[in-house]
């Protein structure tokens, strides 16, 4: 009975060691990175012997890297090796929006075998719904929100300006007040009670790193431009009307 249970613990064995090298497919294969900031492609492999791991870029089937040496000129891409846990990772230095697409990880057997993973590069974005052309009426509030996405850290600062001057929130006028959330997604909120025509303007959100965002806000006194748009095209079918209606009167006569 021992011999039997030695014999099939020894063929386990040999069986893992004869199985050749393969992945640990527990690893992500989807990696997002913002623009200038290291990306690192994660590849654990068990058992690789002496068989080279290579990564290559799909886009262009471009060699970047074998073992530990650059294969490339673009130095920004660097094969790393941790023996202890056999990952074998591609450091991607200040990663651009180009460099997003497909990579793998490569094994020199026969045939070679590979793990493909997927690298996306993002930026910044700074954004204002209901933009860039706001309508509101005499009196009421605008509520402007700015939001800010994809950022390596919350931003020190939001300022907001209208027409480039930087808003004074303790201004005589009143009833001008921000209030800004930081996170992963960072939302800053422009509050504007009573809304004055000469509240009308450009007002601009500036997260203090990313980029500015602007839009155009239109305080009306009367009607809404939907409604005088509106009002416009029933003049103008009317008109079309009456020209039809004279066209045929004078076909008749």
């Amino acid at each position: 009975m021992t011999d039997r249970y030695l014999l099939s613990e020894e063929n386990i064995v040999s069986t893992v060691l004869n199985r050749g090298p393969y992945f640990d497919t527990s690893a992500t294969k989807n990696v997002t990175s913002l623009v200038g900031k290291t990306g690192h492609l994660n590849c654990r492999i068990k058992n690789l012997g002496n068989k080279t791991v290579s990564w290559i870029r799909h886009r262009d089937l471009h060699l970047l890297t074998v073992s530990e040496s650059t294969y490339t000129s673009d130095q920004r891409f660097t094969s790393i090796y941790n023996k202890q846990t056999g990952d074998w990772t591609l450091q991607i230095k200040f990663p651009q929006l180009r460099d997003s697409g497909t990579y793998e990880c490569q094994i020199s057997t026969t045939p070679p075998v590979g793990y493909t993973m997927m690298f996306s590069v993002v930026e910044p974005i700074t954004s204002i719904p209901g933009g860039p052309e706001i309508y509101m009426d005499l009196g009421s509030t605008v509520n402007l929100t700015c939001v800010v996405k994809h950022l390596p850290d919350p931003p020190i600062s939001v300022l907001w300006t209208h027409n480039n001057q930087e808003i004074n929130y303790d201004s005589p006028r009143g009833g001008v007040s921000v209030i800004t959330e930081k996170g992963d997604i960072t939302t800053s909120y422009l509050l504007i009670q009573r809304a004055k025509i000469a509240d009308s303007g450009q007002y601009s959100c500036l997260p203090s790193n990313a980029n500015p965002k602007s839009v155009n806000v239109h305080i009306l006194k009367g009607d809404h431009p939907a409604a005088v748009q509106k009002s416009q095209m029933l003049i103008s079918d009317t008109l079309n009307w009456l020209f039809l209606l004279i066209l045929l009167n004078f076909i008749v006569l």
